[in-house]
């Protein structure tokens, strides 16, 4: 079905792997479309609680694919309202949780499609790369939005006016991913920590996510009226039921998404 990427779903966890290891993954505009169609996919289907996106072979995503734009005028925002701006926003407004599994170099966009994932799981042998300033660029996708809101103003300016690379150690001391395991594992406890989420309750999941990201952007009564509004959505699910029945008969709660 797909090209650039594999899409596979193993016990409710949507697993996107961007499949270019020739050339690290590096975006093509046939990559932009896939993953876009296959995020859409995922969304829509009511098995997927859970969805992982990461990278085949030795890289994550290693950014724009430069021999796609060689040799010709770019019209850099066009193009990126074209390309790369549908696909955070569909991250974004995908409201299950978001896994960026983090197996090599994630450079330039590749880095900000990390960024733009609710959580990142990284390898100790990850690294990543704010290489926009290199080639005298602004970092873009999401970089400039994401990175001083996990990392802080202070750093986020650091990563993106020096230009270096960040190992997986410093990026989870600076909190800049979530996790970081052994490489000889990696996928392994990956999709364990995925599993975990897709067994929780997949609509009270997607209303965390929804009023955390519009709650950056809200003042605090905003922000708790707009709770409120989600709060009365999740007190009408079945698995808030399933929860408050599993809690009284002091047993685990088998939870369902719905």
């Amino acid at each position: 079905m797909y090209e650039t990427i594999l899409y596979e779903s193993i016990e409710g966890v949507a697993k996107i792997t961007m499949n270019r290891p020739d050339k690290f993954n590096a975006f093509t505009e046939q990559m932009h479309k896939e993953l876009l169609d296959a995020l859409k996919k995922a969304g829509k289907d009511p098995m997927v609680r859970c969805i992982v996106l990461t990278g085949a072979g030795r890289a994550f995503n290693a950014g724009q694919d430069l021999a796609e734009v060689e040799g010709g005028d770019v019209d850099f925002g066009g193009f990126l309202r074209k390309r790369y701006n549908p696909l955070i926003m569909q991250l974004r407004q995908t409201e299950k949780p978001i896994i960026a599994a983090i197996n090599g170099v994630a450079a330039g966009a590749g880095m900000s499609l990390a960024l733009a994932c609710d959580m990142r799981l990284v390898s100790e042998k990850a690294s990543f790369s704010n290489v926009f300033i290199n080639i005298g660029l602004v970092p873009d996708s999401g970089g400039c939005y994401f990175l001083p809101r996990i990392v802080g103003i202070g750093k986020a300016l650091e990563l993106a006016l020096m230009g270096e690379k960040v190992s997986a150690e410093e990026a989870y001391r600076i909190g800049l991913v979530n996790k970081v395991f052994p490489a000889v594992n990696f996928e392994t406890e990956v999709m364990e920590y995925a599993s975990k989420l897709a067994a929780l309750p997949t609509t009270g999941m997607g209303l965390i996510k929804r009023t955390m990201y519009k709650g950056l952007e809200m003042n605090l009564e905003e922000t708790l009226e707009y709770e409120a509004l989600s709060q009365e959505i999740a007190g009408g699910t079945e698995d808030h039921k399933e929860g408050v029945q599993a809690f009284f008969e002091k047993r685990k709660p088998v939870f369902t998404g719905k």
